[in-house]
């Protein structure tokens, strides 16, 4: 009797801890697939400019964390997107493709219900031409179909203005880095 109570004691304590586990785990990854938790792009200038930076994109509970560092910008606001392709090797960055957008929404800012899923907004540069963005994006993936891995983060001359489709009327590519 003794060794029931304990086995039948160990399985509900097991039952427990795996309900608990259950209420707070993340969605099982596809067999095979790597769950990454973090992905750095290092941001260089387009043809004529100086632009450099560094772009952070973090797992976090709600989405991922964007955490950038950009130098040698024009003070003001400059559109700040991730692009389809991977590839800043055209000497405008216009080899990074369109704006990544998986799901077919309209252009739109970073708070807005729809927008693709690479409208990050403006980069504001201070008088320094030193920009800081630190948000975390709900529509954002480091993992499965639709990851930004492997794409690439554009930062434009000009503003976003959040509504212009299909860019948001940003302006010449300054600088480009593929999310690795």
């Amino acid at each position: 009797m003794y060794k029931s109570f304990i086995k039948i004691c160990l399985t509900s304590s097991f039952l427990l801890i795996a309900a608990n586990s259950m209420c707070f785990a993340e969605p099982a990854l596809p067999k095979g697939a790597v769950d990454v938790k973090i992905a750095t792009a290092m941001l260089h200038p387009t043809e004529g400019n100086n632009v450099q930076g560094t772009v952070t994109f973090t797992k976090a509970p709600n989405g991922v964390r964007i955490v950038a560092v950009v130098r040698n910008l024009e003070p003001g606001k400059h559109g700040f997107h991730i692009h389809e392709h991977g590839d800043c090797s055209a000497h405008d960055a216009s080899s990074a493709g369109g704006h990544f957008n998986p799901t077919g929404k309209k252009h739109g800012g970073p708070d807005n219900p729809e927008r693709h899923v690479g409208d990050m907004g403006n980069l504001e540069a201070d008088e320094n031409g030193i920009a800081h963005y630190d948000r975390i994006d709900e529509l954002m993936t480091l993992t499965g179909k639709d990851s930004i891995i492997g794409r690439s983060v554009v930062v434009h001359a000009g503003e976003d203005d959040l509504h212009t489709q299909p860019t948001g009327n940003s302006g010449a590519r300054i600088a480009c880095g593929v999310i690795q």
